[in-house]
């Protein structure tokens, strides 16, 4: 066996770390989320809407990391679920912007457990948690910078 072989073992591949640990969360948050109504996809949209209400669909895809061809179909659901409103931007008739109502400003408070509730699943206390985020968006934003030209 050469020394190449040592470095295809599968448990110590970051990416797959990162890969697996997606899984998992995805498999703890369902049970939590399907409590509020929302996929994780439009979940992440809902709490970036909560943080500043009335962006664009391109200023939300940006966020979230999603192309709008992707996001588009999720934020009608949204719409159809009476969370969001969809509105043409009055400056620019080619912007929509995404509003929530007032059924989706109330639904942050009976989703704002969910954040509490994934930290006792890892068993660590926020300040370890914020470190551990850190550490992983790093990671991401050292990816992405990889792409751009």
């Amino acid at each position: 066996m050469s020394s190449t072989d040592d470095t295809l073992k599968l448990e110590e591949f970051l990416c797959f770390a990162v890969y697996s640990a997606n899984h998992a969360f995805n498999r703890v948050y369902k049970p939590l989320l399907d409590r509020v109504g929302l996929t994780y996809p439009q979940y992440v949209a809902m709490v970036t809407l909560w943080t500043q209400d009335g962006l664009t669909v391109g200023q939300i895809g940006e966020r979230v990391l999603l192309e709008t061809n992707t996001l588009t179909p999720l934020l009608k659901r949204l719409e159809a679920a009476g969370l969001v409103r969809r509105v043409r931007d009055s400056a620019d008739e080619r912007q929509v912007r995404i509003h929530l109502t007032e059924k989706g400003r109330a639904l942050r408070k009976e989703a704002g457990r969910i954040p509490e509730e994934m930290g006792q699943c890892l068993g660590r206390d926020p300040q370890a948690i914020g470190e551990l985020t850190g550490e992983i968006t790093r990671v991401r934003d050292q990816l992405l910078a990889r792409l751009k030209p």
